[in-house]
């Protein structure tokens, strides 16, 4: 396989795709995709096993549809937008990934289905992840009558500051 700007290659059983003048340097391979599909009850397909190399080959990340669809352009898997939509609903569903909505159009998908908490960067539109660390705990109302706690979302929106 070639491999120049928007290509992929293939190196025994791992893949590097070049986005502009980075390489993406994989940590994990398809084997490995094919395994995490596969427990997740998920038929390994061409498009399932190249998004899930996208958002994880990285590490821990926080995706839009929008911006995986791009990144999946610069691999040779076609797909629509809305094969991406769908299957970042199927691995939501599957618990590979955690839904975010922001403001009821902005979709965020996230990799780290742990507990955790978030900045929503405005300038930037980023997700960025808050380090547990840095999170003070804090103490919940108790569950209305009947109903129990089953998570914490938080997200703390920030911009930044104005030049004085």
């Amino acid at each position: 396989m070639s491999s120049g700007p928007g290509s992929s290659t293939m190196a025994g059983n791992e893949v590097s795709t070049v986005t502009g003048n980075a390489a993406i340097v994989p940590l994990c391979s398809f084997a490995q995709v094919r395994e995490r599909l596969q427990k997740a009850g998920l038929r390994p397909t061409r498009q399932r096993v190249t998004l899930t190399w996208l958002l994880f080959a990285r590490g821990d990340r926080h995706v839009t549809a929008e911006m995986l669809f791009e990144e999946g352009r610069n691999t040779r898997t076609h797909m629509s937008l809305a094969t991406v939509y769908n299957t970042l609903r199927q691995f939501s569903e599957a618990g590979l990934l955690r839904e975010i909505a922001l403001y009821a159009s902005t979709v965020w998908y996230d990799t780290n289905t742990g507990p955790h908490y978030h900045f929503y960067v405005e300038d930037s539109e980023q997700l960025v992840d808050i380090p547990a660390c840095q999170m003070a705990r804090l103490p919940l109302p108790p569950a209305p009558e009947g109903m129990d706690i089953i998570g914490v979302d938080m997200i703390v929106r920030v911009k930044a500051k104005s030049a004085r």
